[in-house]
């Protein structure tokens, strides 16, 4: 298949990233993605012959890498390591001519297991989930009572082999807002970059409400308090968290705010659920059916000419248009197509 040139949509951003779901599954109930009162022992998880096999994954990562431009791969779930022979999946995406990067976002607990073979296979870097270091608020947040060591072992187990750490914290007011300063400290002193994430109006069962929200001006205002920083300039067009730098050092910050501050105008991924339904948009209501076509006889010319239709004609501005909207609306559940 030939490379073709850059198909944008209706406001012009090209496709860039792909980020990938794998599993619907995961070990722990973040209040905020996947909480217990939903998602319990009777929850109906895709069965197995629902999920795209790592051979429709690779196709379609071929498809879109060589006729829509994508670059880089994210894998994502649930918890993506709750999928067997992940590492497999990763091999085959990086021998995809064009490919430039693969990363992975997890909860980390069962990164000790896995990280080597993750490495070899061909992972670039991993955004780890972490939203306290306090066990009991830690415990509480991931439904669970997965204790915080769980996951530092996991960050450790990554940078151990080579992979590139960078950890995640979601904020919501009154539940770990008092957690930033102690996890900026942490983590600046460990040389990992943390991302303030601010509470979003994902999917529909995490209640959400935007009193909830600690915005990301709050977040950098504590921050600067009591260590300094300044705004730096982000490394590529699209890259979704806000830089900041510690004033005098080269450690930074990220804080991803796509609630206060957002960056629609720049978004250049797109999302394929576990399922194969694509979603142009993190706040989709609705998406495309993949799996279908591609358990049908179309050609991967037709695939491709179907994907880059679904491109062109992308209108998605949900962040943009929030404010402006008084319409409630259902949305796809952040577990489906990952952050």
């Amino acid at each position: 298949m030939k490379t073709t040139n850059t198909i944008n949509d209706y406001f012009n951003r090209p496709l860039r990233d792909l980020r990938i779901s794998v599993t619907d599954k995961c070990n722990f109930r973040c209040t905020y993605c996947m909480p217990a009162e939903i998602f319990g022992p009777d929850y109906p998880f895709l069965k197995r012959n629902e999920l795209l096999s790592y051979e429709e994954i690779e196709r379609l990562t071929k498809i879109f890498v060589h006729s829509l431009g994508v670059q880089k791969i994210r894998i994502t779930g649930g918890e993506p390591l709750m999928r067997k022979d992940l590492p497999n999946l990763i091999n085959k995406i990086k021998q995809i001519n064009g490919v430039c990067d693969i990363a992975m976002t997890t909860n980390g607990s069962l990164l000790p297991k896995h990280a080597q073979a993750l490495k070899e296979a061909g992972l670039s870097r991993v955004s780890i989930s972490l939203d306290s270091l306090n066990d009991e608020v830690f415990g509480k947040i991931n439904g669970r009572g997965v204790t915080v060591k769980a996951v530092m072992d996991g960050i450790e187990a990554a940078a151990e082999v080579g992979l590139k750490v960078k950890i995640n914290m979601v904020v919501k007011r009154g539940m770990n807002d008092h957690e930033i300063i102690p996890m900026a400290k942490y983590f600046r002193e460990k040389g990992h970059i943390l991302r303030f994430i601010e509470y979003m109006d994902v999917g529909n069962t995490n209640k959400w409400n935007l009193k909830d929200v600690y915005p990301k001006r709050q977040i950098i205002e504590d921050i600067d308090q009591i260590m300094p920083v300044e705004a730096i300039d982000p490394n590529y067009t699209g890259e979704v968290a806000s830089r900041y730098r510690y004033i005098g050092s080269d450690a930074e910050i990220g804080v991803i705010s796509s609630v206060s501050d957002a960056f629609c105008s720049t978004c250049n991924r797109a999302r394929l659920s576990a399922n194969g339904t694509l979603y142009t948009c993190l706040f989709a209501s609705k998406g495309h059916d993949l799996r279908d076509p591609l358990r049908s006889k179309l050609s991967d010319e037709q695939l491709a000419e179907y994907l880059q239709t679904i491109w062109h004609g992308r209108k998605d501005r949900y962040s943009v248009e929030r404010s402006e909207s008084t319409t409630k609306r259902t949305k796809i559940e952040m577990s489906h197509i990952g952050g």
